[in-house]
């Protein structure tokens, strides 16, 4: 087994800064993370430490995990429930603000901004069992397979759901059709599930983001799946809305997949946060997670970069390239920094 060794630009750590932000009074915070063992999770883990370091001696954080499909963190910040969340793709959290697109039901949250982007190359693919001798869409329409899709549950809060019920629907295919088919769709929130239905027998199909996990890997590489290409006249039906942005995976990416598969673009995570967080409060923690950043790249350092569930480097520049507008006092960071 051949390995790979691993250089993560160094930064200089919190403690060796000549000087460094801080705050007197103590802060208590509530984040919102993901399910539980997640990246979100992580992160947070990682600001809270970072923030709590250099704020009031008891300052505290507190993470909430989500029960459903992520878009409750985003109701929760803005109904003034929590002080920040994180959630994924930065490609439809555009429409957070203006209410449209996924968060129509809920209306507009004008009050969101963001203190970060990090990085996470993604991207959502579909990939059948090879009984089915199907290469393309236009197989799969012509050979009317029956085939258990294995995908996350398009309910209202589930950003995986919402973009794959749509690219199913934009290649003609929806449930209906595929119960006509004699085949349905296995439904559940967590990536990870779609991936162990197929393990497990139950699906023969998957339409999925997080391609960099060990679970697409056991799939492509062992259970030798056949990725779909995505069909670029669907992928055109889609451009107008946040969110369905064409992407691909390079070829040799799984071992045995030796071409390029366009596929929709399902990267990076955006920190939130509401504009009425105090400045200095802001200022810190997006201080906290550009300065510190080489304590969550050591986390992922182990891994070769495009496979690392948080990509690495983080670059300061790109981290301020936000989807909604960033909060003053990380605006304020940024541009002190030389970054913006």
């Amino acid at each position: 087994m051949s390995s790979t060794s691993i250089t993560v630009p160094e930064v200089v750590s919190g403690a060796q800064q000549k000087s460094e932000p801080s705050i007197e009074r103590s802060i208590t915070l509530h984040f919102v993370g993901d399910w539980g063992q997640a990246n979100f999770h992580r992160i947070c883990s990682w600001l809270t430490q970072a923030f709590c370091d250099r704020a009031g001696p008891r300052s505290r954080v507190g993470i909430w995990s989500i029960r459903s499909g992520g878009i409750e963190a985003l109701y929760q910040l803005h109904d003034g429930e929590v002080d920040l969340c994180i959630a994924t793709p930065a490609g439809l959290m555009a429409t957070a603000r203006t209410g449209t697109g996924i968060f129509a039901a809920h209306g507009p949250m004008p009050g969101l901004r963001a203190l970060a982007v990090l990085p996470q190359r993604d991207r959502l693919m579909l990939a059948v069992h090879p009984k089915f001798g199907v290469k393309t869409w236009d197989d799969i329409r012509r050979v009317k397979p029956p085939l258990r899709l294995a995908t996350s549950i398009d309910d209202g809060t589930n950003f995986i759901g919402y973009v794959a019920m749509r690219l199913l629907k934009a290649h003609g295919i929806d449930e209906e059709t595929l119960k006509s088919w004699g085949g349905s769709l296995v439904l559940n929130h967590r990536p990870e599930h779609a991936l162990f239905a197929l393990e497990a027998g139950e699906a023969d199909a998957v339409l999925q983001e997080a391609i960099m996990t060990p679970w697409w890997r056991e799939a492509m590489e062992k259970q030798k799946m056949v990725p779909i290409p995505a069909e670029a006249e669907a992928l055109n039906t889609l451009s107008g809305q946040p969110g369905f942005e064409p992407a691909s995976i390079r070829g040799g990416f799984w071992d045995g997949v030796n071409e390029e598969t366009p596929a929709v673009e399902f990267s990076d995570f955006v920190v939130f946060v509401r504009d009425d967080m105090p400045d200095d409060v802001a200022h810190l923690l997006t201080w906290c997670l550009v300065e510190t950043r080489a304590d969550i790249e050591r986390q992922y350092a182990h891994i070769p970069p495009e496979r690392s569930p948080l990509s690495y480097p983080l670059v300061p520049s790109n981290m301020a390239k936000t989807p909604v507008p960033l909060h003053p006092g990380a605006k304020r960071y940024y541009e002190e920094a030389g970054h913006l």
